[in-house]
């Protein structure tokens, strides 16, 4: 890997006050959405970087939707090596997938109208084995090119395109055309899968802030890296600017308004002029200002679509705090403030409450679930199963917590294999990895919230989701009830346990 560390410097040093970033931090933190990581790239340098704890700078994020905009990078890239043309039918790359009889409109489909939502369906087709030919029988209703419709699964078939031409998945083809030269590290990153073994280029992908980053400085800068040229001047400039219109959106989220403003090639279009962004639920942002040659990237839980668009608004907001002049003098005490500040930012500490009456009774004491259905990961397994079509796993069949004077121990049986996960419950999350596929970092922390009631919170710092789960407990039964802080939560049903011993 190829890899040059972006040079660091003061706001002022490239025409942002620091006030300006200061007052973004405030509105960031006031509390219509919860921010992970934010970066600030500003004429090929970073002047603002920073975390909320636990989240960290190396560590990877879901980017849901994101992941569009690397799929479309990779076909973006086979397009520059003249292995597929924007023009090409999609039935003549899948010839071994596409029906007998071809409806006249689905012998019109290019890549092109895949890469700008333009596949002229009404439905999608969900995960399966055969989830290509299934997509080819799915009815064109309009003319590919003519009509817009928000379509993941045809995102993902873009990295399916790539894996027909070359024989190579998206990860295995980006990563020396891509990933090297761009300074991204891949062995970091993870994938969710479709049933067929292809990355799910419609939301799949777990990577970094910095990452994203990097991804859009290549089309901010046209395409070329460090004197290379990765993506064809031609793919980048359609990719950035209006392909298709996107105005039937506000149909289906009326208050998410710069989805109504246009798409290029897995690329939305933005308010301010000029402006365009990757874009993942609950707010995976990376925005590239062309005018004023300006990278923002940003990594949180908004969850959902409307507080995601107050994060847009409140970039919008910032820009316009941004003087004309490209060099401002240097404010020496606020600008170290800023950087200190954004070293030590956090979200809420754990709920420190380690002791109950009721404490002594549940300590050791074993119980048994009588549904199916108890799991640590529910909404990351929801997620997984709806990408990849995969089936849900068993559940947590006995469970018993160990409190200690630091701490406490989840032990728990799960198809037929014992396990144990470390709960703090001093204020302080405890890290653990669970087996999961792609996701498997989880903090976890524990506080007596009632006498009778238990809250374990599980933070999966590798997404969006803060799964907690309330164990309410009576003289001999339990029932556990999920709360999540996800966008698209499947919430686990009403468990009910009974002691054991």
């Amino acid at each position: 890997m190829n890899r040059k560390e972006f040079e660091r410097v003061t706001p002022e040093s490239v025409g942002i006050p620091s006030e300006a970033i200061w007052k973004l931090l405030d509105k960031l933190e006031s509390g219509f959405t919860e921010p992970h990581g934010l970066m600030i790239m500003r004429h090929g340098k970073i002047c603002a970087e920073g975390w909320w704890a636990p989240y960290a700078p190396g560590i990877r994020h879901g980017l849901q939707s994101h992941t569009k905009t690397y799929a479309a990078t990779a076909v973006g890239i086979a397009c520059t090596e003249g292995l597929l043309k924007l023009e090409d039918r999609v039935i003549d790359i899948f010839k071994e997938e596409a029906p007998d009889n071809p409806s006249e409109n689905l012998q019109k489909l290019t890549v092109r109208d895949v890469l700008c939502m333009g596949c002229g369906m009404d439905t999608m087709p969900y995960p399966s084995k055969n989830w290509i030919k299934e997509f080819l029988e799915t009815p064109v209703n309009h003319v590919p090119g003519t009509t817009y419709m928000y379509n993941s699964t045809g995102s993902t078939l873009l990295g399916a395109m790539v894996r027909k031409v070359t024989g190579l998945g998206l990860h295995e083809y980006l990563k020396p055309r891509l990933y090297d030269k761009i300074g991204i590290d891949s062995e970091n990153h993870r994938w969710i899968y479709m049933p067929d073994g292809m990355e799910v280029g419609g939301g799949g992908l777990y990577a970094t802030t910095e990452d994203n980053l990097r991804l859009m400085k290549l089309y901010a800068d046209g395409g070329v890296w460090e004197g290379e040229r990765i993506l064809s001047e031609d793919y980048v400039k359609k990719a950035t600017t209006l392909q298709n219109e996107s105005a039937t959106e506000a149909k289906n989220n009326p208050l998410a308004k710069d989805n109504f403003l246009g798409y290029g090639f897995q690329i939305w279009m933005c308010k301010p002029k000029g402006v365009y962004r990757a874009d993942g639920a609950m707010g995976q942002f990376t925005i590239v200002v062309p005018d004023k040659d300006m990278i923002i990237s940003i990594t949180e839980n908004a969850a959902g679509a409307h507080w995601a668009q107050a994060t847009l608004d409140t970039m919008w907001e910032f820009l316009e705090d941004i003087p004309e002049e490209d060099i401002l003098s240097e404010k020496e005490e606020l600008s170290h403030l800023l950087k200190r500040r954004m070293r030590m930012l956090a979200l809420e500490a754990p709920d420190y409450a380690p002791y109950s009456k009721f404490l002594e009774k549940v300590n050791g004491a074993l119980y048994q679930c009588q549904e199916d259905t108890f799991l640590l990961n529910n909404n990351v397994i929801a997620t997984s199963m709806f990408m990849g079509g995969v089936k849900p796993p068993k559940g947590i069949e006995e469970f018993s917590f160990h409190f200690g004077k630091e701490g406490c121990t989840f032990n728990y049986l799960q198809d037929g294999e014992k396990r144990s996960i470390s709960v703090g419950t001093d204020g302080a999350y405890r890290y653990n990895k669970l087996p999961g596929g792609a996701v498997t970092d989880v903090l976890i922390s524990g506080a007596w919230t009632k006498d009778q009631v238990f809250s374990m919170v599980l933070r999966w710092v590798e997404t969006c989701n803060q799964q907690k789960l309330n164990f309410t407990f009576t003289e001999d039964a339990v029932t556990i009830e999920e709360e999540g802080s996800a966008a698209f939560l499947r919430k686990m049903p009403l468990i009910n346990g009974t002691l054991l011993k």
